[in-house]
């Protein structure tokens, strides 16, 4: 495999694991010997981040509610791979957030994260239920 075209799109974590789940499904002898290492573990460690639980339907909502925020296309990438869950870290991703997010934006950030990236909510079990 080479790269026709370097920076021509960024793929999310999400993407990346999809598509390498798609190569480790098609094998051929040539391909097989070239990526079974690089797709292993490619997908062993993306399948211990945020994505695991993401589609194409949740990052869609997603950009969609943060449109509002004016960030950049790399910004908004960043939160999807890492769903941040602190103010802090939103610092960290957000050039210069301090001037453009004030603290109610930056709360409803991580509210929109958790609503459309976040952990999918445990049924909660009934008192009596449990062994």
């Amino acid at each position: 495999m080479e790269v026709l075209k370097e920076n021509s799109a960024y793929l999310s974590n999400f993407e990346v694991l999809e598509i390498l789940k798609q190569v480790r499904g098609n094998k051929t002898q040539k391909s097989r010997n070239q990526l079974a290492t690089i797709t292993y573990q490619t997908v062993r460690y993306l399948e211990d981040t945020p994505c695991k639980i993401q589609n194409s339907e949740k990052i869609r909502g997603f950009l969609k509610a943060v449109e509002s925020f004016n960030l950049t296309k790399c910004e908004k990438l960043t939160l999807i791979n890492l769903c941040p869950k602190t103010a802090i870290e939103i610092q960290l991703i957000i050039e210069e957030s301090e001037d453009r997010l004030s603290e109610e934006q930056v709360e409803s950030l991580l509210q929109v994260i958790s609503t459309h990236l976040g952990e999918p909510e445990e049924p909660e079990e009934e008192p009596g239920e449990a062994e």
